[in-house]
């Protein structure tokens, strides 16, 4: 019977990022569909180990600051030549150097909130998600390498065995259930207001 997606891991704990590194590259040569690695800090090389692409982030911070100029021309130009023309200090209506300072800060601003709010959305980072932990300890001093099952050709045997060729300290199983990664709008905010606190800050302190 197929694994479904998503609910079904295998986690390799590793100590030292060289080991780390060198074992996710021989676990992808060898076929190894990796989900994700946590870690305690950066590590560097990692995202060129997981082969990952360059982000695209910057197109979304390119649009968002030229949506901002655009805004802020206009804004200008409506409000000085159109709206309600003035001649200030005996400058024309279209004193265009006057108008650099206002669209400066508004591509800076439309960026950064444009920014933020396009990685909110991509990774799903709802305030209400009940966050997975995989293993509390990547918050400390581990390494941590998650490996859907449902998503590799290879048998759960085969991956531990590799995880135990690249080094890996502690292999074993995680599973979740549907409610362990979801929650509704309207739960989040009745447990904020009744207790205080919400499930998605309650982090277990197992693995």
């Amino acid at each position: 019977m197929a694994m479904e997606k998503d609910k079904h891991y295998l986690i390799g704990v590793f100590s030292d990022h060289d080991d780390l590194l060198h074992g996710i590259e021989d676990m992808r040569a060898k076929g190894v569909k990796i989900y994700e690695v946590y870690s305690p800090y950066p590590v560097h090389g990692l995202e060129h180990a997981l082969g990952y692409k360059r982000s695209w982030m910057p197109r979304a911070a390119f649009a968002f600051g030229a949506l901002g100029t655009t805004l802020a021309i206009t804004m200008q130009v409506y409000m000085m030549a159109i709206d309600w023309p003035m001649i200030i200090g005996g400058k024309s209506y279209l004193a265009v150097p006057d108008f650099v300072p206002v669209s400066f800060e508004m591509t800076v601003l439309l960026a950064a909130f444009g920014m933020v709010g396009t990685f909110l959305v991509v990774r799903d980072l709802k305030p209400y998600k009940v966050p997975r932990i995989f293993d509390i300890r990547a918050t400390d001093d581990k390494h941590i390498v998650a490996v859907d099952l449902a998503a590799n050709s290879l048998s759960e045997e085969q991956i531990t065995a590799l995880f135990k060729e690249a080094h890996a300290e502690e292999v074993y199983r995680r599973d979740f259930e549907e409610d362990d990664k979801s929650t509704s709008f309207i739960s989040y905010a009745v447990d904020l207001f009744t207790n205080g606190v919400t499930r998605s800050s309650r982090i277990p302190t197992h693995r």
